[in-house]
């Protein structure tokens, strides 16, 4: 085994179960200390809950009020673990103290968000929506620096860990590798025979173009 990681064996782990959205949860993710979980919901909110490894009582939770549409996706600040960032279907981006449960800034987009996701470094947060625009926010100033419109339908999308590279996974079963921040098409990845989803990118950086696909 590579390093000095210990494997859990799966019969010595419990399940928790975390109750609070009134609808489905469509996304969750983890801050970058492992301390606190986010979920986002069809109920337009979304809740961030903290996780105590062993603790056994009244889970802490705070819910995030202020879309007006569901929060279909949501992402932490990769280098923050009390800022997290939302996308939802009423047009606006927003950006959350997790401390306080305060949106401390948002912005309007031209289309309904569905996907979302920060840069490695914490400095841009890149934006999809239903229409296939994907929109680069700086995070200082919360406001649009690059706008691109595709003719293919984009489904999910995701940086390299250096940030060069920004990838988008396609209804046509590709992954299109694009330059950043330019945006240049550098490659075109034939992944599957239907839509391609969903990618992961290896958080180790020990492969730029390590990723799985499901669809």
């Amino acid at each position: 085994m590579e390093g000095t990681s210990t494997a859990v064996p799966f019969k010595n782990l419990h399940s928790r179960e975390y109750q609070g959205h009134k609808k489905k949860v469509h996304s969750v993710a983890w801050n970058c200390t492992g301390t606190k979980l986010a979920s986002g919901s069809v109920d337009q909110t979304a809740r961030l809950w903290h996780i105590e490894p062993h603790g056994h009582g009244k889970v802490k939770d705070i819910e995030l009020k202020g879309h007006t549409d569901s929060v279909d996706q949501l992402c932490w600040d990769p280098k923050h673990g009390d800022l997290i960032a939302t996308a939802s279907g009423d047009k606006t981006v927003r950006l959350w103290d997790a401390r306080s449960g305060k949106c401390s800034m948002q912005t309007e987009l031209s289309g309904e968000n569905i996907n979302i996701t920060y840069k490695p470094d914490g400095t841009h947060i890149a934006v999809g929506n239903r229409d296939d625009e994907l929109t680069i926010l700086d995070v200082r100033k919360f406001k649009p620096m690059h706008k691109r419109k595709f003719s293919y339908e984009v489904n999910e999308i995701a940086w390299n860990m250096t940030g060069e590279m920004f990838f988008l996974t396609t209804g046509n079963g590709t992954v299109e590798v694009l330059a950043y921040p330019s945006l240049r098409p550098l490659d075109t990845l034939v992944a599957h025979t239907a839509g391609c989803y969903c990618i992961a990118i290896d958080p180790m950086g020990r492969c730029a173009s390590k990723l799985t696909y499901i669809y």
